[in-house]
């Protein structure tokens, strides 16, 4: 699915194809985009973070979600399929859409060289209009490198990254810190990339 000709769509539109699509599609502004398929290295990182997180948050008030949950922001048209997505309380979602989510604590996306400025740029900020949004971090696949994102108690963010196989992140809002060397177990790099 893609806008014919720049044709503007309007969010019921998008949401009403993306109901029959046979892949997903992310929304801004009128604007649709087809995601991209994933590596070997993408699906290991979520796959080894959503192991992480899940044994992690077992018997806490937070929960984990993979990328088949779709999230939205109250003040924006948009709707957006994070890599994986964490929960704090109850999940709330959009009344007339069973899988939008309006509630994340946590996004997380692991960034390829072909999504890296969306994730990096516009992406970025609709993230942070989501009000209860807490922390959005970026993982990349092709190196051994995380970029948080937490937002403080007056509003402002703290943008932190760590780089290195032996380094590790904290993920504040559920008070977890995780080795990359967990984020990255079995993924192989080229020696130039590390």
């Amino acid at each position: 699915m893609v806008n014919p000709a720049g044709k503007y769509i309007s969010p019921e539109e998008y949401l009403e194809m993306e109901t029959d699509a046979g892949e997903k599609h992310e929304y801004f502004d009128g604007h649709i985009f087809a995601m991209a398929g994933a590596t070997e290295a993408h699906n290991r990182i979520v796959a080894n973070l959503i192991g992480e997180l899940h044994n992690f948050l077992k018997g806490k008030d937070c929960d984990v979600f993979p990328s088949d949950l779709r999230v939205t922001t109250p003040l924006f048209s948009s709707y957006m399929y994070p890599d994986v997505s964490i929960v704090c309380g109850n999940v709330e979602k959009r009344e007339d859409n069973f899988d939008t989510v309006t509630n994340p604590s946590v996004v997380i996306e692991v960034m390829s060289p072909s999504t890296m400025d969306r994730d990096l740029g516009f992406k970025f900020w609709y993230y942070l209009q989501i009000p209860s949004l807490r922390e959005y971090i970026l993982i990349d696949a092709a190196t051994y490198s995380v970029r948080t994102v937490l937002k403080q108690k007056d509003g402002s963010y703290k943008i932190s990254n760590i780089q290195g196989m032996n380094s590790s992140i904290n993920i504040d809002t559920i008070e977890m810190q995780l080795p990359l060397s967990d984020i990255y177990s079995k993924v192989l790099f080229s020696i130039e990339n590390k």
